[in-house]
């Protein structure tokens, strides 16, 4: 008897773990069918036809109860992470530079490149087509992490 509800309760476990940790690896749904067939081989085996009939109902039963239980929204969002992440990678640059300032070109600009303003060095995009290296630029605006910079004549 306690090899059923052993096998039956691995079932359980193995049914969950596919539902809810590994989806689509059909691992899981294969150990839990493995133990519920040898729960209910057993049964019949050991205990005769009316073991094995209730070992099936109640297989059944329990398993229509994990799916519910692992479907429900609830345990999802148990489940979720509800952290929201706000920070970024860089800071962006119209954080610390104003339309109008101006620095040097540390790269070429081909429309992309590296310039220098305050001490700091920031991805650039020309407006111009190019910019040479070491050539004075001013801050037009920005796009997304870039600085937009024109060559100062």
């Amino acid at each position: 008897m306690w090899y059923i509800v052993l096998l039956v309760l691995l079932g359980i476990l193995f049914l969950l773990a596919e539902l809810l940790l590994l989806p689509g690896l059909s691992i899981g749904g294969v150990l839990a069918m493995v133990c519920y067939g040898g729960a209910i081989w057993y049964a019949f085996d050991s205990m005769g036809v009316a073991a094995g009939i209730w070992t099936i109902a109640v297989v059944g039963l329990v398993s229509l109860v994990s799916l519910i239980f692992s479907l429900n929204a609830k345990t999802w969002r148990r489940l979720t992470l509800k952290q929201e992440i706000d920070s970024t990678s860089m800071p962006k640059p119209e954080n610390e530079l104003t339309v109008g300032a101006t620095g040097t070109t540390i790269s070429r600009l081909a429309p992309m490149g590296k310039v220098q303003i305050g001490g700091k060095i920031y991805e650039a995009k020309s407006v111009d087509v190019y910019i040479d290296q070491k050539q004075d630029v001013e801050v037009v605006g920005f796009e997304n992490f870039n600085v937009i910079v024109r060559k100062i004549n």
